[in-house]
């Protein structure tokens, strides 16, 4: 059976000038007028509705139908209009049964010969409840950097909030306030970040606290041990964490006579 018989209701259209730089066919919703699709379901749902794609040629018209960011089954990859009239093209839209609530885009891409393409954006908006969670994993310290992974374990796309701290031996060697970060968090994303920490201590033993916060009520931390010693080798890692334990003591002692002056060279974290 014909794709347009069994697919599409092909609508005759009045005659319309094609005026000077006017398209020659257009795709949008099918009816009263949509710029865009919208649909609403809890997971598994199963929605549908159509797209209209007019051909205002003189010509018939060929077109490629294909859709990304959601499932979206559509009764074939071609359709060829006649001139003058209106192609309604159904189709359904699969919510997934493992879908977290929240609001998900795509669209439906319609593509002609001479490669100009129209996308019609679709808005899906998942039921149930809406949790803001998530968790600061894998933070670490390595080459002037904290490194750190950020887990969506909520239902909303969250925006987070980071703030760093890290105290030493003889007290906070890194604070910095809490700012928005440049990225947006879809629910059940992983994303890598690192904090750069370019004059952290040439010795001393530290423990780094990242805070993310989030609207709706996220919060979360990790943390992670680290020691700056002034040695490359094993033995002198070593020596370097003993050096570390007598430090309160040295400089306790010296404070009466003089300002302790701690060895500045190439620092390593461990």
């Amino acid at each position: 059976m014909p794709y347009a018989a069994a697919c599409a209701l092909l609508l005759t259209l009045p005659v319309l000038p094609v005026l000077p730089g006017q398209p020659g066919w257009s795709a949008a919703p099918a009816g009263q007028g949509r710029p865009s699709f919208y649909a609403e379901g809890p997971p598994g749902a199963v929605l549908r509705d159509t797209l209209a794609v007019t051909n205002r040629g003189t010509r018939p018209l060929t077109v490629r139908l294909r859709a990304t960011g959601l499932p979206v089954a559509l009764p074939g990859t071609a359709l060829r209009i006649p001139a003058r009239t209106r192609a309604e093209v159904p189709f359904t839209l699969t919510v997934p049964p493992d879908a977290a609530p929240g609001d998900r885009p795509a669209t439906i891409v319609v593509r002609a010969a001479d490669g100009r393409e129209s996308a019609v954006r679709l808005l899906l908006r998942i039921g149930g409840p809406r949790l803001a969670a998530l968790t600061v994993e894998h933070v670490a310290v390595r080459a002037g950097r904290i490194t750190y992974e950020l887990v969506n374990r909520g239902t909303t796309v969250l925006v987070p909030r980071l703030a760093v701290r890290a105290d030493g031996v003889l007290g906070t060697v890194l604070d910095r306030a809490p700012r928005t970060l440049p990225v947006r968090l879809p629910p059940g994303a992983r994303l890598k970040l690192d904090e750069p920490w370019p004059d952290r201590p040439a010795l001393d033993a530290v423990t780094v606290r990242l805070t993310v916060t989030a609207p709706g009520g996220a919060r979360a931390t990790g943390t992670a041990s680290a020691r700056f010693v002034p040695w490359r080798t094993a033995a002198g890692t070593t020596a370097g964490a003993l050096l570390l334990v007598a430090t309160p003591v040295a400089v306790r002692r010296r404070r009466r006579r003089t300002t302790v002056e701690l060895p500045r060279t190439e620092v390593e974290s461990t």
